[in-house]
C-alpha cells in the first residue's frame, strides 16, 4: 500500500490507457481491495495510488507493478505530486503494449498440477490440440 492508510488509497488492474485523459480517469480496468491477497492474472498491470499528508493539503504517490508467476509483484514506476497520472501514462502504455508482445510463461510439470482436476487437465490438453496419445 502507498500513502498513509487514513487518506485516499486503491489499486486496480490496468487493461488500457486512454491517450487523450491527463488524470486518474485515463487508466482503465477493474479495481482490486488494497492491503491483502489478490488473485490476478500473471503478467497484469497493477496501478497502485495512495495519498499523504493533511486532509487540507494530500500529496499523491502512485507506483506501477506487473504480477509475476510466483506471486510478487515487480516494480517498474512510480510518481509524486499532482501530475502523477500524466507522469506515469506513456509508461503504462508501454507496458501494457509490451505485455501483449511478451509470452506466457510456461512451466514444467510439477506438484502445483495436481491441484487440478483430470477434466480441467483433459480440457487444457484438447485445447492445445493434443490428441492424448502423443
Amino acid at each position: 500500500m502507498l500513502g498513509d492508510e487514513r487518506r485516499k488509497n486503491w489499486a486496480k488492474v490496468v487493461h488500457n490507457v486512454d491517450p487523450s485523459k491527463a488524470n486518474g480517469w485515463a487508466y482503465e480496468g477493474d479495481f482490486i481491495a488494497v492491503g491483502g491477497i489478490q488473485d490476478i492474472a500473471i503478467g497484469s498491470v497493477v496501478l497502485v495510488y495512495g495519498e499523504r499528508g493533511s486532509r487540507s493539503n494530500p500529496v499523491p504517490e502512485a507506483a506501477v507493478f506487473t504480477a509475476n508467476g510466483d506471486g510478487t509483484l515487480s516494480r517498474h514506476f512510480e510518481a509524486r505530486g499532482r501530475a502523477w497520472a500524466r507522469t506515469l501514462r506513456d509508461d503504462v502504455e508501454r507496458l501494457l503494449d509490451d505485455a501483449v508482445d511478451r509470452p506466457i510463461e510456461q512451466l514444467e510439470w510439477g506438484p502445483q498440477l495436481s491441484r487440478y482436476s483430470d477434466e480441467a487437465l483433459l480440457h487444457e490438453i484438447q485445447r492445445r490440440g493434443i490428441d492424448g496419445e502423443s
